[in-house]
């Protein structure tokens, strides 16, 4: 499939390539960063039958596609000419905005991201390889066992390097000088002189004491174990960021190219190794004794306020705040027990889902459940909660309960994860013990997962279904008309005003066409009604748009004003719901046309058919200025 036009839709409706700062993407989610998320179009992009759904979350601008986000990705990044390898940020433009924990959010999730697919392959090896062991399938001095140790194994013991170059293009430096630090952080010589004679020791008597193998310059340095480690290469590569750049601007040009790095990495490494890494260390050691402590005060309470909390989270992207703790976990303990708890939310989620598919008759709601049910198997569950449970609200509700109940229970069980993995079916290898192999813990770990698939389905047949009138108006505002259904129609005017051409409505994307064929109309009076008889198959919670399929399968919107979406309500008064009948000229929406103006906004109102491409021909009215009831447009 050919994601091109789709790109092209995107981009567009973002507010177009002018105001993209920076795109990345998740496992189902592309994240922009933009200069102004007023200029995006949100509704257009919610309404876009091939995106999920639109969140705003930590300073992105999150557009959910679902599990070909990577292809969808990849066209982007041509139609919008952006490069992939560095933040699209005009000079003196990337300095970021808004409180510190979105700051927070925003810099972890644009270092983590581009490296969660290679960390969960990698997992999964490790998984794997531990299950094969644990089966008697290999032994550990088998050389099947110990090259696939290294190739699982080998990414995680040198993800600084890595990390290296994500954060250092996150902070705005050179990401290859950001690898070169980290490299020297984990040098292999290293490994010797710290397992040598002490020299002295440093803070003795504290929990900070540390033996002292070397010095530089004379200066007592502490090393530490940087392999696998997470915050000291963040903070070191932080600091490289601003050295580089001051030192970009002092450098004569002839030497620049190399005199910058040259004097960074003499700058930056020895001030990591003799204070940046032993602090980052110290706090990295803190977080894991701290999660630790939480942990072991509660499980019980533990589990079940994350384990239910995981999916909110996730919704609105905060979820990446734990993500550190986690891999720090892992480099520190070997072992992380924080979102093992969260693990059997995913599962809650699908038998929530297949609850909803049992439940239902509608066939739109079957046709989403299978699909989302089979990508909640495999960890992906974007599309269970944003097209099936969140928007029934009940089954949401129910899988965030199992899902608790769920994270209690593994909790208790003292089951926890050994290496970092994917998710859902393929991460249940990562909770064998590498020492221990299949022990009782893994299987307290199998009966969460149980508990909380069997706990969502069975809650949600018992109170989360859809109700007969929901399924009835679902059913009236989800079923597809086939071209070969339509019949021609006249259009009635839905406002009274002047008519101007769909080109000159102030908004590109009405402007375009791309939403369809039709006229825009500058009201005089704040009135709207039905231009056709048929039923409300849409109608904004602002009240500021209202969709219409009549009886002869054309599909209207009326659009009242530009961004008025932003007054969320106010001066609109509607008459009607969604699902309502209505025949020609009755009342549908009322608004307040000076004070819409005098709150800013313009009042031009676009009329569409959506599904004009159904037809063979549109014909507009010649007349400057309608009355309700005229005639507006003739499909053909």
């Amino acid at each position: 499939m050919s994601y091109q036009q789709l790109a092209k839709e995107i981009v567009e409706l973002v507010g177009g390539k002018t105001n993209v700062k920076s795109v990345s993407h998740c496992v189902t989610r592309l994240r922009f960063k933009l200069r102004d998320e007023s200029k995006a179009n949100t509704e257009a992009l919610n309404n876009h039958e091939d995106v999920v759904t639109v969140k705003k979350s930590a300073g992105q601008y999150q557009v959910v596609i679902g599990n070909h986000v990577p292809d969808v990705y990849k066209a982007v990044l041509i139609e919008g000419g952006f490069d992939s390898a560095a933040p699209v940020e005009a000079d003196g433009e990337n300095e970021e905005k808004g409180n510190v924990f979105s700051r927070f959010i925003d810099i972890v999730s644009n270092i983590f991201i581009p490296v969660l697919g290679l960390l969960a392959a990698t997992g999964m090896i490790k998984g794997f390889n531990a299950l094969f062991l644990a089966l008697g399938l290999l032994e550990n001095t088998d050389g099947t066992y110990l090259l696939l140790n290294a190739i699982g194994d080998g990414f995680f013991v040198f993800l600084p390097i890595f990390l290296g170059y994500t954060a250092m293009k996150k902070f705005g430096g050179t990401p290859f000088l950001g690898m070169a630090i980290a490299a020297g952080l984990v040098h292999p010589s290293l490994t010797g002189i710290k397992s040598g004679e002490t020299i002295m020791t440093l803070f003795g008597g504290t929990m900070f004491e540390s033996p002292v193998q070397i010095t530089f310059l004379g200066i007592p340095v502490v090393l530490m174990s940087y392999t696998s480690s997470v915050i000291p290469i963040i903070l070191s590569t932080y600091f490289a960021s601003k050295v580089e750049k001051k030192l970009a601007k002092v450098v004569p040009a002839v030497v620049k190219s190399f005199g910058v790095p040259f004097l960074t990495l003499i700058i930056i490494v020895p001030l990591t190794f003799l204070i940046i890494g032993p602090i980052a260390t110290w706090i990295a050691l803190s977080l894991g004794q701290g999660a630790t402590f939480i942990y072991e005060a509660a499980p019980l309470l533990a589990g079940l306020v994350l384990g239910g909390l995981w999916q909110v989270l996730v919704i609105f992207g905060v979820h990446w705040g734990l993500i550190p703790i986690y891999y720090n976990n892992l480099a520190v303990s070997g072992f992380d027990t924080l979102i093992a708890m969260t693990i059997p939310a995913s599962f809650a989620q699908i038998g929530a889902v297949l609850g909803v598919l049992i439940l239902t008759k509608n066939q739109k709601l079957k046709s989403l459940s299978i699909p989302a049910f089979i990508s909640g198997v495999f960890g992906v569950t974007e599309p269970a909660i944003y097209g099936v449970t969140l928007p029934l609200k009940r089954p949401f509700i129910m899988s965030c309960i199992a899902a608790a109940v769920g994270g209690a229970v593994i909790a208790v069980s003292g089951a926890a994860l050994y290496s970092a993995g994917p998710l859902g079916i393929f991460k249940i290898p990562t909770f064998i013990n590498p020492e221990t192999g299949i022990d009782g813990h893994f299987w307290g770990m199998i009966l969460s997962l149980v508990v909380a698939f069997v706990l969502g389905l069975v809650l949600t047949l018992l109170f989360g279904g859809v109700n007969k009138k929901q399924e009835n108006k679902e059913d009236l505002q989800t079923k597809p008309v086939k071209s070969d259904t339509l019949k021609p129609e006249t259009i009635l005017s839905p406002i009274t005003g002047e008519v101007i051409a769909l080109t000159e409505v102030p908004d590109q994307v009405f402007a375009s066409g791309a939403m369809g064929k039709g006229v825009g109309i500058n009201p005089t009076e704040g009135r709207v009604v039905s231009p056709v008889t048929g039923v409300v198959t849409t109608l904004f919670k602002t009240k500021h748009a209202v969709g219409i399929t009549s009886d002869n399968g054309s599909e209207i919107l009326i659009h009242v004003g530009m961004d008025t979406v932003q007054l969320e309500g106010k001066h609109f008064t509607s008459h009607v719901q969604q699902g309502d009948r209505v025949q020609a000229g009755d009342l549908l929406v009322e608004f307040d046309v000076d004070a819409i103006k005098e709150a800013g906004y313009k009042v031009v109102t676009p009329v569409i058919i959506t599904n004009s491409a159904h037809y063979e021909d549109v014909q507009t009215s010649d007349q400057k200025v309608v009355t309700e009831k005229d005639v507006l447009m003739k499909t053909s």
